[in-house]
């Protein structure tokens, strides 16, 4: 099982109905230093990869339920790149639709050798509407949109004379470089829970459900479609499937009362928990948050959690 940390501070989603906030009040203060400590705990330690979160803006609303507050996912992760020097660094999820092929697979290659071949990507085609009313981008062909750009992509990051021509785009003429630093291109993993996303997931090196409005449960018959796809043949050792959600059944707890059995008991609750999504499939994991309320108890967690399920997940 690999361990996935969403960076603090990506999103500024607010308490709904009462409950807990995604992101911790400390987390909406983080300056600078703050953004650079985490980022090389974290690469200190055995996690697998750092990730951010993608939305240009937010309609009116929607503020209520995620916030107003999204930083450019393009430009954390070239932070993150850059203030690490192990840790792979991703995004959940990119939306493809917002973004020519061209300048996307410029930052992306750019951003994959900078980094000495430590990028992952994860990709959907959006759901917010009026951000592609915004950008002109008609939402009813997003998908088709979504499924040109990654093959223009691809033929930008292998071809020497790279050529695409599309319904939306036309690509000729042009040198690119550089290319990825991963052979034969950084890994793209799918996000959606449709069976259009399940059939673009098994054209490439990954799925990603959607955990809004979905269960653990669904995810055996809707992998089993992915897998009779003809386009996974060969991949399947490597496919990953990835989960982005809380862990179900997971208590949130306020990290500084637990001591003693009570950590014991959350590191057991979370390692059986862990064990369920493997047991499905599973073979990637965000880290689950209990509830902190300090950069420097946020740290801590950090620092047991590498020691108590990482270690012994293996």
């Amino acid at each position: 099982m690999r361990f996935e940390v969403g960076m603090p501070g990506r999103n500024h989603i607010p308490p709904v109905n009462g409950h807990v906030p995604e992101a911790p009040e400390w987390a909406t203060r983080l300056a600078a230093p703050d953004f650079q400590i985490i980022a090389e705990v974290i690469d200190r330690l055995g996690y697998h990869s750092i990730s951010t979160s993608e939305h240009l803006a937010m309609p009116y609303f929607e503020v209520p339920r995620l916030g107003a507050y999204w930083p450019d996912a393009l430009t954390v992760m070239a932070f993150l790149a850059g203030a690490t020097r192990r840790v792979r660094v991703g995004v959940s999820v990119l939306v493809v639709p917002y973004h020519h092929p061209l300048i996307l697979a410029k930052a992306l290659s750019t951003m994959d050798v900078l980094s000495g071949g430590r990028l992952e990507v994860s990709v959907g085609v959006g759901h917010a509407v009026r951000e592609f009313e915004v950008l002109g981008v008609p939402f009813a062909e997003r998908g088709a949109i979504t499924d040109e750009t990654l093959e223009a992509m691809i033929e930008l990051w292998s071809a020497d004379e790279p050529t695409y021509s599309g319904r939306y785009f036309q690509i000729d003429g042009l040198a690119f470089e550089p290319k990825p630093a991963q052979s034969p291109r950084p890994p793209v993993f799918v996000g959606g829970n449709s069976k259009p996303a399940l059939r673009r997931a098994a054209r490439y090196d990954g799925w990603e459900p959607n955990p809004t409005e979905f269960s653990v449960e669904e995810i055996p018959p809707l992998a089993d479609y992915v897998r009779a796809q003809r386009q996974l043949a060969g991949k399947e050792p490597d496919f990953q499937v990835r989960w982005v959600g809380t862990l179900p059944g997971l208590d949130r707890p306020v990290f500084r009362e637990l001591a003693g059995p009570g950590l014991r008991a959350y590191a057991n609750q979370i390692a059986e928990r862990v064990a369920y999504l493997e047991n499905v499939g599973v073979t990637t994991v965000w880290v689950p948050e209990p509830i902190t309320q300090s950069i420097g108890e946020y740290l801590e967690f950090i620092h047991w959690f590498d020691e108590e399920v990482i270690a012994r997940a293996g």
